[in-house]
Formats: C-alpha cells, structure tokens, sequence
C-alpha cells in the first residue's frame, strides 16, 4: 500500500534562557522555556534520510542563547519574533517557524532599611523571589510573509468568596446538586488571546504593556461581576479585554470551577454559616469558550492543551 509524508515539523523543545540585565547594581531577570519548531521542504529527509535541508535542532538551540545575547529580551514575544525571522529568512528550505516560549515572573526582594546591620535596601537590587501565581505564555507563527502572534497566562487562581449563585439549571432524576445563592466561585486560568498584528507594516503592540493591561482588565472583570454562572464570568472577562485592549482580536479561555463545598458541621451541633467549605480538586466543571471582535473569525484552538 502506497504512502505520503503528511505535515512534519522538527525543532528543539524547552530551551530555559535565562538573561541578566545589569543596570548598574540593579539587574532585571528574564526567565524563559523557549520551543522551536520549523517546517518546509522536509521530504528528503524523511523518505531519503538525506540532511542537506535540515538545520540541526542543536543549532536551534544554540541560536536562542546567542540571541538572548544579541538582541537581549524585551519581551516574550519581541523575543520569539526575532527568531521566527531568523530561521524563515536565513534558511531557504525553511518556511514556517513557530516559537512558543513560557514566560516565568521573578519579584525583587524587599529588604531591610538602610539602617539595618545588614546591606541596607537602597544597596539591594539583585535579589528575586519566584511568583507562585501565573506562567506568561506566547506562540509565534511566521511564514516568511505573515505573522500570527497568540499570548496569555495559565494557573492563575483566583476566587470570589461571595457575588456568586448558581440556580435554575436543568434537573433529571440523577440531579443532587443543590441551587446555591450565594456561594464561592474559584478558578485556575487558562487564557490565550489572538493579536491582530499580522504583518511588518503594521504597527507592533507594546507586548510588555498589552500584557499588563489584559491581564487586569481580566482580573477586574471577575471581581466585578455578580456572577450567575461560571460562563457568564467568563464572558464578561473576554468582553472587558476585548472592548479594552483595540490590538486584540479574540480570546479564549479554559476555566476549570475549583468547587468549595459547604461542610456539613450539624452532626457536631455547629451551623455552618457559609464559613467552612471543603476544597474538591477532582472531579471539576470545566467550562471553555472564545470571545470575538464582531466580525472577526476565531482562529485560536479549541484545544488549547499544548498551545
């Protein structure tokens, strides 16, 4: 039975850069899991074994610390625009690039005044704690014309502990669930949205910037709605980033409901006064929808498991 090579791509995955930039004694930390893949004429390799088209993923990862070095890092997807037009411009066979790059955040340390017996504060400027809260995500496509930038976060927790019900839903004989009037409402964010930057004529965004300002216009929305479902939230965190920020398109989001149960404390004479709640982890609603600009088509994947 005959056979045909069907889409292919190759590339070196999880590249962790890690780039210093000293300012004088104060120095600023980017930290980054960068994952290459190119595609184009690729067939000889595959049915011949033969390597004249193929750039060694070795050097594709050798490129992202030399660029780190050369170009510095601005942002996460100032980052990986850059070498999405290295790879498509340099390399002939070569035609399509698409970099993914996760994005981890450091906090300076606050330290003692200068007064303490230790160095004082006004000294300290290279010291950093890990977040705990949300990895910064981006995707870079270009294909030598057109480029397709999607960014976001994941794991963001966040939680009102009250402006929440849920009631009226559908019942059959299997439903036990009881209607809620006011209960907490948490989730873990996973959110990508679409840039309508497409091309070198147009204007870049400010990624750092449009970053900062996406991710609050989400958060304000989740603490300022009256939430009557997990959906309508969602909606309305898409709706506010969307009417906020001009330089998006469309966004999606993945909102698994971290639900918190009312323990029942009767058997030991206490009420419960919405006060003590038992936090299930598994099993959880998963709720998962995009939001648009009117008369823009969706583009980002429903599936977002490995975007």
């Amino acid at each position: 039975m005959a056979t045909i090579l069907g889409q292919n791509q190759y590339g070196k995955a999880e590249n962790r850069v890690v780039k210093i930039t000293r300012d004088g004694d104060t120095h600023h930390i980017k930290d980054l899991n960068v994952s290459v893949a190119l595609s184009g004429d690729m067939d000889d390799v595959h049915y011949s074994g033969s390597n004249a088209n193929v750039l060694p993923t070795d050097t594709t990862k050798n490129t992202v610390y030399a660029f780190a070095k050369e170009h510095g890092i601005e942002s996460a997807e100032q980052f990986g625009i850059h070498l999405a037009r290295w790879f498509v411009n340099s390399q002939e066979p070569i035609q399509k690039a698409r970099i993914r790059i996760e994005e981890y955040a450091w906090d300076r340390i606050a330290t003692s005044d200068a007064n303490s017996k230790f160095i004082g504060s006004d000294e300290v400027n290279h010291s950093f704690v890990r977040q705990g809260m949300e990895t910064r995500v981006t995707q870079i496509t270009y294909d030598g014309t057109n480029w397709e930038v999607i960014s976001g976060l994941k794991d963001l927790v966040v939680m009102n502990s009250t402006n929440s019900e849920f009631w009226g839903y559908v019942k059959d004989k299997y439903t036990t669930l009881k209607e809620a009037y006011d209960r907490i409402l948490a989730t873990q964010v996973s959110a990508r949205w679409r840039f309508n930057w497409s091309d070198d004529e147009q204007r870049m965004p400010n990624w750092e910037k449009s970053y900062a300002e996406t991710r609050k216009h989400m958060l304000q929305a989740f603490a300022e709605t009256y939430s009557l479902s997990l959906q309508q939230t969602l909606y309305q965190m898409g709706s506010r980033i969307i009417n906020h920020r001009s330089e998006i398109d469309e966004v999606r989001f993945s909102l698994p409901n971290k639900h918190h149960f009312l323990v029942d404390l009767e058997p030991f004479g206490l009420k419960n006064d919405n006060e003590v709640y038992f936090a299930a982890d598994r099993p959880y609603g998963l709720i998962e929808a995009t939001v648009l600009r009117d008369g823009v088509d969706a583009r980002i994947p429903v599936d977002m498991t490995n975007l």
